[in-house]
């Protein structure tokens, strides 16, 4: 068992719980004990694509955590929270709504590099402490901004919940900001002209294919803003995390099921599913041999830049190549 099960996470669980339901999942299907991780974390409140690699893959799930994923989310306008999501506090409000002209004239200054800061309630560290256990206790968060990039965002058609046409019953137009606990300031990019006819959206569903290191609870936060109102996010699903995608995925009940089924081997993919974006160098017994043993080798005819090692289809390593000389990155203690 040395592979990937891709699980489609609901809303409740943590990441850690999905890796403890594939390690009972293993147990009770009698595979014995193998290293589990997962290649992506994914809060409670988010569902969706949550690759977890089984055995040699765990070698693969800090490169997994490197990769680029899509979101569908969900921004709520008019109220915005201290964890930016259903789980926080109001912490502002406003009554702005923009319309769907407005949301997509300002989604343009979101996509390709941007800068963002990370929520306060978030993984990072700050003087070896969690940002989110600082939050919790009611200290202040000050964190760094970060470059990250957004390769798209488009809106998801159908998904723009709206209330009245602008101007004719619905939230003034001209509506400001109410601080409560003073939000954070709109993003640096230069003030636009928003469109304002037509009707007004109370939330708007949005998909975004970004790097690693982008939060959606900041970007949420700061499309908000830059429409003139606040927001949070009501739902978070990852459709798609390196190469997985929820096609291949499985519920936690399919899981169980395979499990007690002695049937796993129908939902696991293979180790190299992980390196399906880089290209597969086929070896001989010898060249193996010394890759296996942490040795290069001079002269191999690959292009520069990684690629994943296979004997007979058997993985033997990540290796990268520069110069002619062939490194080991991640070997594999695969026969």
């Amino acid at each position: 068992m040395h592979g990937w099960i891709i699980i489609d996470k609901p809303l409740g669980p943590g990441s850690t719980q999905v890796v403890s339901a594939v390690k009972r999942a293993l147990r009770e299907g009698g595979y014995g004990k193998h290293k589990v991780g997962h290649g992506g974390t994914l809060d409670p409140l988010a569902s969706g694509v949550l690759p977890v690699a089984i055995g040699e893959a765990t070698k693969l799930a800090g490169r997994m955590l490197d990769a680029s994923k899509r979101y569908d989310f969900t921004i709520r306008f008019g109220t915005q929270t201290d964890t930016l999501d259903l789980e926080g506090k109001v912490i502002a409000e406003s009554a702005v709504r923009p319309t769907l002209a407005a949301v997509e004239a300002v989604l343009a200054r979101f996509t390709g590099p941007i800068e963002q800061v990370p929520p306060a309630y978030s993984a990072l560290k700050i003087d070896g402490e969690r940002a989110y256990d600082l939050a919790r206790k009611g200290e202040e968060v000050v964190l760094a901004t970060r470059k990250v990039t957004v390769f798209s965002l488009q809106i998801l058609p159908g998904t723009g919940r709206g209330t009245s046409e602008a101007g004719e019953g619905g939230s003034p137009r001209n509506a400001t900001a109410v601080d409560v606990a003073s939000p954070l300031p709109p993003p640096t990019a230069p003030a636009v002209p928003l469109p304002v006819s037509g009707k007004e959206l109370e939330e708007i569903t949005l998909s975004a294919f970004v790097s690693k290191g982008t939060y959606i609870r900041s970007l949420a936060r700061d499309i908000a803003l830059a429409l003139g109102t606040v927001g949070h996010v009501t739902m978070l699903r990852r459709t798609k995390a390196g190469p997985f995608t929820l096609q291949s995925a499985i519920s936690l009940d399919k899981l169980a099921e395979l499990g007690k089924g002695h049937a796993l081997e129908e939902t696991l993919l293979p180790l190299g599913a992980g390196l399906d974006d880089i290209p597969a160098l086929s070896l001989d017994p010898d060249q193996a041999g010394r890759l296996r043993k942490g040795l290069r080798l001079i002269g191999f005819a690959a292009d520069d830049g990684l690629g994943f090692a296979t004997l007979d289809d058997v993985p033997v390593a990540l290796v990268e190549t520069e110069g002619g000389e062939t490194r080991v990155v991640r070997g594999f203690n695969l026969e």
